[in-house]
């Protein structure tokens, strides 16, 4: 495997800080896919879900934004093309891996003629994500002339990182709406909820990553169980845990949750 450079861990740092700092879940593909066109110079990037039975699909994110909602349109009709990607994921595929190598006639095909025609991409790396049951999910990545070694590597390096980015949007989005099944309404970002007619509770300044730990805490998690949830590190666990516990002023689990609650940011 070809070794990385410097800048590639940069950019994989750049991806992680925008993802735990950024407050809509609803859009995290979107910011991950124009991180990926930027590191990759890609000319597309989308994030796909794939319903092989249904034989339809859809895009969770993509990059640029031009390419417009159309999008998920393009990826019902690769499941209907068979693209040579769902095959190799439907045989337990999962490392990233560039069309050419699991396609001999891949040039032939209808689905390379219409993204050379549409984006005027040539090459794609399809890199796998976890499904869901029923559904394959992965990154589609596009440009004009083939990926390198080194370029592969990096995908290869930032593959754990999407996978845990994944983790983390969905425990995202399920404590939010179990704060907003509680409230009897939808939350705005976060899991912040204000009470009918009054003023949104403080947020005490805690980043996503760290109202996510909050919220798996309050639902009695320990630091083992939060990590396995997040694949993370109880020792990673842990460290988001002080910062919790110094912006809400309290020095364990117990006190922590309970002035959660009395400000409203859990239920």
């Amino acid at each position: 495997m070809s070794g990385l450079h410097a800048r590639d861990y940069e950019r994989m740092l750049d991806l992680v800080m925008a993802v735990l700092e950024h407050d809509e879940p609803e859009s995290l593909w979107h910011l991950m896919a124009g991180h990926l066109q930027e590191a990759l110079g890609c000319d597309t990037v989308i994030f796909a879900g794939i319903r092989v039975a249904e034989r339809d699909g859809y895009a969770q994110g993509w990059a640029p934004h031009s390419m417009g909602p159309d999008v998920s349109e393009v990826i019902r009709r690769r499941v209907q093309q068979r693209h040579p990607l769902i095959a190799y994921m439907e045989a337990a595929g999962s490392s990233p891996v560039s069309v050419t190598q699991i396609c001999d006639t891949w040039r032939n095909s209808s689905w390379y003629s219409e993204a050379r025609r549409d984006y005027g991409t040539t090459h794609q790396l399809g890199v796998p994500l976890l499904g869901v049951p029923g559904e394959l999910r992965a990154v589609s990545l596009g440009r004009r002339g083939d990926f390198t070694e080194h370029e592969v590597a990096f995908t290869a390096r930032v593959q754990p990182l999407l996978l845990r980015v994944d983790r983390h949007v969905r425990e995202l989005h399920r404590l939010r709406a179990a704060v907003a099944d509680a409230a009897g309404a939808t939350p705005p970002s976060g899991l912040l909820t204000a009470p009918a007619g009054g003023p949104s509770p403080p947020r005490h300044d805690l980043t996503p990553r760290e109202l996510t730990v909050l919220g798996l805490l309050a639902e009695g998690l320990t630091a083992a169980g939060i990590g396995r949830r997040l694949t993370i590190s109880p020792h990673t666990v842990n460290r988001h845990l002080e910062k919790v516990y110094r912006k809400l002023g309290t020095n364990n689990r117990v006190s922590a949750v309970l002035a959660a609650k009395r400000a409203g940011i859990v239920r």
